[in-house]
């Protein structure tokens, strides 16, 4: 063991030789890398946080070294790589991801250095502070230490405020009642450019609306001290506009509905709610329109309330600009007062438009074939910013192959009809201020679908839906369906078809309950709106309950026998599930991410059913899960559904009332709008009571949930290529399992390079 740890060890030195070899020979002779600097402090014994300052001042420390990763420099590597005569494609592919020119000895001014770090050092209160500078050389590197001299710091004895004009004096006094500004607290330029940006906030709520955090200045007087105290004043500077000492009021607001840009003129007003709405032919009616506006007349300017007001404008969905200006009216201007015009600008979408999307499907059973679906969106229906969509889509898939199953196919037709109201719509009255961020939307459903499997069954289903969603604030929403009923109906069976229900009890139990009518509730968090952010966290949780209400209506058609509704067998059960989603961004303009994802949900039937529908039920493996298993083709548990010698793969996919997964995922650019990944997925569903359907030769539960869960994971690896025209992404998986849990043990590792699975898909898979 002592050998071999000592030839790994050999062969990373040498591989460290080898790497320095190759980076030395491209420095120039009169050169030296630059590998970074310190700083050494000698401070007054006053001084506090010590450490805390030097990490502050080691920010400003320029230049930055090149960066190293387990002692080299791989961005320098690939810097002198690409001066080569012919670099190669993929030299230059490493150079633009991590690539870095090189930062040499001569490139570090430390005299502007020390000025920076002397001028930090005032600009924190220690005035008449030191630094000096040297270099530590070595045969190809140089380092840098700045040996700093610091002082005791100034500390303020009294904060006053300079007399003023009025009206702003008593406002500017308000406001610096809440500064964090004490006495002993040491000078502190960035806290005084805080102080001046908080209180020119404060005042524009008041109205202030020419006011400028520029305007203010901080001047310290040392005069009556001799110990390093001063006396802080607030004072405005010389020849501030007089419109930006005194508050504003909005004397009107204007609303153009229907805004044209190359259109300039002007209907006659139609006035309401205080308010005067522009429009040559009625587009939106004022009294929808007007719950979104919260710019009030006689109410002080306030660049809040004017946000809201363009934020809640443009949730509607009619609307493809929102532009509010605000005019000043030069004529009422007055010492003590000013008045503003707000106009606001609405730009419409197309009110009507027409999507097709073609598809094409490829499932775990051999079944493929094309799916076209068509979707007319009115988006503004009743002119209250209403959109209606109503969606046909026609879906035919044949089974491809050898055997008794070949020639196997499926129609699915669909027609849906959805109705969204950008407002709350409800039997008892809701006011819109109780909703500060946005305005709750009201969405409506109604469905149906007919899918006929040739020489098995039909399948008639129809849903309607009925709630609410709305956003919290800018990361939280919220949906809540308080009527969600669906309807099934199995018609046309096949003796074969009956012979497989027959032989499943659990499937057939899935099929009979034919109502579900229930509740949904989901609570969404998402910080990837801020795309800049290099930690972006997401999470969804939903929760789904059945048959809960309509349980006290059911009546029993027989003793013992499920109670029925209408005549109709219900559903009862519970659902939830949650996933939660990490992304790391790093790299130049944070372009490389690294993508993780956890999925877990659980399925409760109770009551008046003892499965859950099988359109509730889970399932594992295709483009937006396990990628190296194809599309619900994984599970449940260990269940081989090749070694099942009833099964013909005709009919069914593998479910559970049990889900588990696992996904990461590293996404790179490559060039232009082409982007690669390579990731890794686990995953897989159970059952938390065994179908003895899924039992395998030996009569073991091959379905059911344990604490061996673990070993149970279908997992695979792969890359893919994704093609994103401004968050339009086209995306290509190609992964390849290497453990699959319907293997025998023993025999489950195993990296099937040769046998890899194609995913083709729109949007990210997390």
């Amino acid at each position: 063991m002592k050998l071999k740890t000592k030839y790994i060890a050999l062969i990373i030195t040498s591989g460290l030789f080898i790497y320095s070899c190759s980076i030395r020979k491209h420095i120039p002779e009169d050169e030296r890398l630059y590998t970074g600097a310190t700083i050494e402090i000698k401070a007054d014994s006053t001084v506090k946080n010590v450490d805390g300052l030097k990490s502050q001042l080691e920010t400003i420390l320029r230049p930055e070294p090149n960066s190293k990763f387990l002692g080299m420099r791989p961005g320098l590597y690939y810097y002198y790589k690409t001066r080569k005569e012919k670099p190669g494609f993929i030299n230059r592919w490493l150079y633009k991801q991590f690539g870095e020119e090189p930062v040499y000895q001569s490139d570090v001014e430390t005299f502007e250095v020390e000025d920076i770090l002397r001028n930090r050092l005032e600009n924190n209160g220690f005035f008449y502070s030191t630094a000096s500078s040297s270099f530590q050389e070595k045969e190809i590197e140089a380092s840098a230490t700045y040996k700093l001299n610091i002082v005791e710091p100034y500390t303020m004895a009294s904060y006053q405020l300079d007399s003023m004009p009025a009206p702003i004096e008593s406002d500017v006094k308000q406001a610096s009642k809440l500064s964090n500004f004490q006495e002993n607290m040491r000078f502190d330029l960035s806290n005084m450019k805080l102080e001046r940006q908080r209180i020119d906030s404060e005042l524009k709520q008041k109205g202030y609306y020419n006011l400028n955090p520029d305007f203010f200045i901080f001047e310290a007087d040392t005069n009556q001290y001799n110990n390093k105290r001063f006396d802080l004043f607030l004072k405005l500077k010389a020849e501030v506009p007089k419109k930006a000492i005194v508050p504003y009021v909005v004397k009107r607001v204007n609303v153009y509905p229907n805004h044209d840009l190359q259109d300039s003129t002007r209907a006659t007003p139609e006035r309401f709610s205080e308010k005067n709405y522009f429009q040559d032919s009625l587009f939106f009616k004022p009294k929808y329109l007007d719950k979104f506006v919260t710019l009030k007349e006689g109410e002080f300017f306030d660049p809040q309330t004017s946000k809201n007001t363009a934020r809640r404008l443009s949730t509607i969905g009619a609307y493809k600009y929102v532009n509010i200006q605000y005019k000043e009216i030069d004529s009422s201007l007055t010492d003590s007062l000013g008045a503003l015009e707000a106009n606001i600008f609405l730009s419409p979408l197309t009110k009507r438009a027409v999507r097709a999307e073609l598809q094409a499907v490829t499932k775990s059973n051999n079944f493929t074939g094309p799916n076209l679906a068509l979707t007319y969106s009115n988006r503004n229906l009743f002119q209250g910013g209403e959109t209606f969509n109503l969606s046909a889509n026609v879906g035919y898939e044949t089974q491809f192959g050898s055997g008794e199953n070949a020639g196997l196919s499926s129609l699915e037709l669909g027609l849906k009809g959805e109705l969204i109201f950008p407002r709350v719509i409800s039997p008892f009255k809701i006011s819109d201020d109780f909703f500060e961020y946005s305005i709750p939307k009201t969405k409506t459903s109604l469905g149906v679908t007919l899918l006929k499997r040739s020489k098995l069954y039909s399948l008639l289903s129809g849903n309607a839906l009925f709630g609410y969603i709305w956003n919290a604030n800018r990361y939280i929403t919220y949906e809540l369906n308080p009527i969600s009923v669906n309807y099934t109906s199995l018609s046309n069976t096949t003796d074969e078809f009956q012979e497989i229900l027959d032989d499943n009890p659990f499937l057939e139990r899935s099929f009979d309950q034919q109502f579900i009518s229930g509740l949904t509730f989901s609570f969404t968090y998402n910080g990837m709106v801020d795309t800049n952010d290099p930690n972006q966290f997401y999470v969804n949780s939903t929760l789904d309950i059945a048959g809960n209400s309509i349980s006290l209506f059911g009546k029993e058609k027989e003793a013992g026998e499920p109670k029925q509704f209408l005549g109709l067998e219900y559903a009862q059960y519970a659902k939830a599930d949650i996933d939660a989603r990490f992304h790391l961004n790093f790299g130049k303009n944070n372009t490389q991410t690294i993508a993780t994802r956890l999925f877990a949900g659980y399925g409760l039937a109770y009551g008046n059913s003892d499965v859950i529908p099988f359109v509730k039920q889970y399932f594992s493996g295709g483009p937006y899960s396990v990628r190296a298993f194809r599309i619900r083709s994984l599970g449940p548990g260990t269940y081989d559904e090749d070694d099942d010698p009833n099964s013909d793969g005709t009919f069914f996919d593998q479910t559970g009332n049990i889900r588990l997964e696992a996904n990461i995922e590293y996404r790179f650019p490559i060039f232009s709008f082409f982007k690669g990944a390579v990731f890794a997925d686990a995953g897989n569903v159970w059952n938390s009571k065994s179908n003895p359907t899924f039992d395998d030769e030996e009569g073991n539960e091959t379905d059911k949930f344990t604490s061996n869960f673990i070993n149970e994971l279908g997992m695979g690896a792969g890359f893919g290529l994704r093609v994103d025209v401004q968050g339009f992404v086209i995306r290509f998986d190609l992964a390849a399992p290497f453990h699959d849990p319907a293997l025998p043990k023993g025999q489950r590792f195993d990296f099937r390079a040769d046998e890899p699975v194609l995913n083709f898909a729109i949007g990210y898979s997390f």
